[in-house]
């Protein structure tokens, strides 16, 4: 049934009919807009006429005025400014018609104050998300887009038989943005792998944006630049971003997949866990020093080697997993190596997961893991 069929059943008022039959000028008008748009605004300037039809055919009590709530509150998450005003004009008129006609005369006012406040914060929040960019269905994608780039950034290579690893990261609180990021790449022709684990200050929203940025421009680096210079090149970066949260600690881990030798340089990062199966034992490798990343305009950074003889691991950890405002920082890294000593017997895979839901299950810190094992 066509549009003007509809409105001349229920009986709609020309000022209405009107608004509602300009709406296809008003749609082609908005084609700039990102595509979801038009049909969204389409949809919910209907739910408005239909709400007013429900009124007058069922009445108030069945379908009150009030419910015009519904489409404005989906035009501040879907709509720009532009569209917005064109609902909150049809919502308006139909609000009119519904006060001044004798069969909805029994209208509240509460329930057209609460429409006029849901409409000014529709109106707002609309406003907000395109002064940022983030404007309609359009912000939405971004976000979600955000939050999958910083997830693939996490998972970890293919690595030849006789390696395997896992990364685990998890945004305080579980929220879907965290600080903390991975990136990796196979060099070589395969035959080693280099890494970083990097933990950006802050968290939340601010820090998975600085998080993104930084992850693209370390994953540039590595395999761009010689092993021993890709912390000092990461730092001169982060120095000349000149954020106000302007450092980042790191761990920057190189295992040669053939023979198992590996190179760990650490910039404020809390030091890697090794375990040695032959002795059965996890211990702390220390002497990987250096200042963080973005403190310095230059930095020098200690390395320490060490090999993963089959049954061995590693795992490298931000501080969040471990730290605990008031208690000291050895207490927390002592409670992850007690944890790794219970995956010792049932084996390391799925240990990642284990151990963030262990030792750190409800932080209020993002916290990243990597875990890297030798079959025996």
């Amino acid at each position: 049934m066509a549009l003007s069929a509809v409105i001349a059943r229920v009986r709609v008022p020309r000022p209405v009919a009107a608004v509602v039959l300009a709406l296809p000028r008003g749609i082609t008008r908005l084609r700039r807009s990102p595509p979801p748009e038009g049909p969204a605004l389409a949809g919910l300037v209907a739910l408005a006429v239909l709400v007013l039809a429900g009124g007058v055919v069922f009445g108030p009590q069945w379908v009150p005025p009030g419910a015009q709530v519904l489409p404005l509150l989906g035009g501040g998450l879907l709509l720009r400014r532009r569209a917005m005003r064109v609902l909150m004009l049809v919502v308006a008129a139909c609000l009119v018609y519904a006060v001044v006609d004798f069969r909805l005369s029994g209208v509240r006012p509460g329930a057209l104050v609460v429409a006029l406040v849901t409409a000014a914060v529709s109106y707002e929040f609309t406003r907000s998300r395109e002064e940022t960019g983030l404007t309609g269905s359009s912000g939405d994608t971004f976000v979600v887009e955000l939050r999958q780039r910083l997830q693939r950034q996490g998972e970890l290579p293919r690595l030849p038989a006789g390696f395997c690893g896992e990364a685990v990261l998890s945004a305080a609180g579980g929220g879907p943005f965290a600080g903390d990021f991975v990136v990796s790449a196979l060099r070589d022709d395969g035959r080693r792998l280099e890494l970083a684990l990097v933990d950006v200050s802050g968290k939340g929203v601010e820090a998975g944006t600085r998080a993104l940025l930084l992850s693209g421009a370390l994953g540039g680096l590595l395999g761009s630049v010689r092993p021993d210079g890709f912390l000092p090149a990461a730092n001169r970066y982060l120095d000349r971003q000149e954020w106000d949260e302007g450092f980042a600690t790191a761990v920057h881990l190189v295992l040669d997949l053939v023979d198992g030798t590996f190179t760990v340089e650490s910039a404020g990062h809390p030091p890697v866990a090794h375990f040695d199966a032959g002795s059965g034992r996890w211990s702390l490798l220390d002497g990987a020093e250096g200042v963080a990343l973005g403190l310095l305009p230059e930095a020098a950074y200690d390395a320490v080697t060490g090999r993963l003889d089959r049954g061995d691991a590693l795992i490298l950890y931000t501080d969040g997993l471990v730290e605990v405002p008031g208690r000291d920082l050895a207490v927390g890294i002592d409670k992850l190596l007690g944890e790794a000593e219970r995956l010792v017997p049932r084996g390391f895979d799925g240990g990642g997961e284990l151990l963030v839901a262990r030792v750190a299950s409800a932080g209020t810190d993002d916290r990243g893991l990597v875990l890297l094992w030798r079959d025996s």
